[in-house]
């Protein structure tokens, strides 16, 4: 692996906070922060949805997709964040993290961004039954795949912290263990509260 910096996934359903823990991870480690929403913009590669319930939905290509980013997955150092995780390339992505919210705190959010019934409850209905979570967990290695409670500031400052530390672990190994998990400090004979990754509940 010639990667100097990992490549990160933030996942979840619309509303649980994504963007908020990608903008605050680049800012504090220097990573970019990749905004796949931009980039179909940015190239065009989104087609309009023929459902009437939902316009404004794009339908991405997701083989033009990779083909416009693949070469900043393998130069490193990128924070992606999008709606969707088991289409990047399991050798290229060293840590997934699903962020999950409260099922009311979600409800709100999404009403306050304006979604309609239909779509406000399809997204509900992914977030109660854990769709990305399980679809990350079936593309990658279980021990690279966190999941994230996102329903208070204070939460999003404790995860952007383990995750900080988790990317200076990674760089101290040169990759080599690029795929470390909360899991692997355990293994070490460490405390689970002693992990900077470690998941309270």
């Amino acid at each position: 692996m010639t990667r100097t910096s990992p490549n990160i996934i933030i996942t979840g359903t619309p509303g649980v906070g994504k963007t908020t823990h990608s903008e605050t991870l680049a800012q504090r480690t220097g990573l970019h922060h990749l905004d796949i929403n931009d980039v179909v913009k940015k190239h065009n590669i989104g087609e309009s949805s023929n459902d009437p319930d939902d316009p404004n939905t794009k339908i991405v290509d997701e083989d033009r997709l990779l083909d416009c980013i693949e070469n900043d997955l393998e130069d490193g150092g990128q924070i992606i964040d999008w709606h969707a995780c088991d289409l990047f390339p399991p050798r290229l992505i060293d840590l997934v993290c699903v962020v999950r919210c409260e099922n009311k705190m979600l409800y709100d959010r999404l009403k306050k961004r304006g979604y309609g019934e239909k779509k406000l409850q399809e997204n509900m209905d992914c977030e109660i039954m854990e769709v990305l979570l399980h679809e990350a967990r079936e593309a990658y290695d279980e021990e690279m795949v966190v999941e994230l409670r996102s329903e208070s500031t204070e939460e999003i400052d404790s995860n952007v912290e383990r995750i900080e530390q988790w990317i200076k672990n990674w760089k101290k190994d040169h990759g080599k263990e690029g795929k470390k998990s909360i899991q692997t400090q355990s293994e070490q004979d460490r405390k689970d509260e002693d992990d900077p990754m470690f998941l309270h509940g």
